[in-house]
């Protein structure tokens, strides 16, 4: 059994005992390239992990004379953070810095978001995966998840980060490829939000009202909440369980280079229905502020997180948001792939 420990909210100062505790020395060596996976947050959002919470975790590294690096790969959204450049730039906005955090922003799938490494897996869904590259070459990897939930899977956490996270540009694709959202006519005011959000340009106006040609649709479901007026869902049919297995797929892709080589922090704050991809605005989190665990596996940090939201929320949260999303689905797969085990021993710090 695998232990996932817990550190309160009013405790982050902290941090670094909880990761040195949980094991954070154990995966690396002197000299060891460390990919600290994180996600800066899209323009506008404001529930990304911020550098204070960062840095802690980046100085441990360096202590046990390892190289960290932080790093992310594009979208294939139309957002800031669809090539290096202007990702590099909006990471730079939200404090990732030397100065912050102790550690230089690497963009690990190049320019373009085209550079990656082919990686066999054999599986279900894919025979290979597409991993950005300076993930791939990385000694180690640490991944720092923000806790929330998510439009395709739930909620997203480590194994999110770790899966679609690091897959790159035609990875994403490839992970949202059988997502199909449909318009409600009724609801469309034809504001085009949508059509201006949508990387594939799938999406026109027709008498006022959107309309997503199918054959074009590359299945990312960001019209889904660029929408105003909720007028835009997926129709309900085996999508969901299809993209949570595609992304542990790709997070088995990652750890193919990364055998005990692998770290895991959830961030269980500022708790959003959606992912950091969208701007957050005015947005009241789901409920309040839990805290961070750490654990070397990605299987029992997201069972443990998620079993600390619902107890704390009193019911199942993330299936009340997202009724026809089934979260346990990429659990029970990420264990069946020996990614790791649901069941766990939580220990308090």
């Amino acid at each position: 059994m695998s232990q996932v420990f817990f550190l309160p909210i009013k405790e982050t100062k902290k941090l670094a005992e909880l990761a040195l505790t949980a094991g954070l020395a154990k995966i690396l060596r002197p000299d060891d390239f460390v990919a600290v996976k994180l996600h800066f947050g899209e323009a506008g959002n404001i529930g990304f992990i911020k550098p204070p919470l960062v840095k802690p975790v980046v100085e441990l590294i360096k202590k046990q004379k390892a190289v960290p690096f932080l790093t992310d790969a594009s979208t294939i959204y139309k957002g800031q953070r669809s090539d290096a450049v202007n990702h590099s730039l909006i990471a730079a906005e939200h404090g990732f810095n030397l100065e912050n955090c102790g550690a230089p922003v690497v963009i690990a799938d190049g320019l373009r978001g085209n550079s990656f490494i082919p990686v066999e897996i054999k599986q279900k869904h894919f025979q290979e995966v597409k991993i950005a590259h300076d993930i791939h070459y990385a000694d180690s990897i640490v991944c720092l998840s923000h806790f929330k939930g998510h439009e395709l899977s739930g909620f997203g956490g480590a194994l999110k980060n770790l899966g679609m996270g690091c897959g790159a540009k035609s990875g994403k694709y490839e992970m949202h490829n059988n997502v199909l959202p449909v318009v409600d006519q009724d609801k469309c005011e034809g504001c085009a939000a949508c059509t201006r959000w949508c990387p594939a340009e799938a999406i026109d106006l027709a008498s006022g009202k959107a309309v997503i040609n199918p054959e074009i649709c590359i299945g990312c479901a960001d019209c889904i909440l660029s929408c105003p007026y909720h007028a835009v869902s997926i129709k309900w049919n085996e999508s969901f369980t299809n993209v949570q297995e595609k992304i542990v797929e790709y997070a088995a892709g990652v750890l193919t280079s990364k055998k005990n080589k692998s770290f895991y922090l959830n961030y269980i704050n500022f708790i959003t229905p959606q992912c950091d991809c969208y701007p957050t605005g005015n947005a009241k989190p789901l409920i309040k502020d839990i805290g961070i665990t750490a654990s070397l596996d990605p299987v029992s940090i997201d069972q443990a997180s998620v079993d600390l939201v619902n107890k704390e929320a009193g019911r199942d949260l993330f299936r009340e948001v997202y009724p026809n999303i089934n979260w346990a689905d990429q659990l029970g797969y990420a264990e069946k792939l020996g990614l790791g085990e649901r069941k766990y021993e939580l220990v308090k710090m």
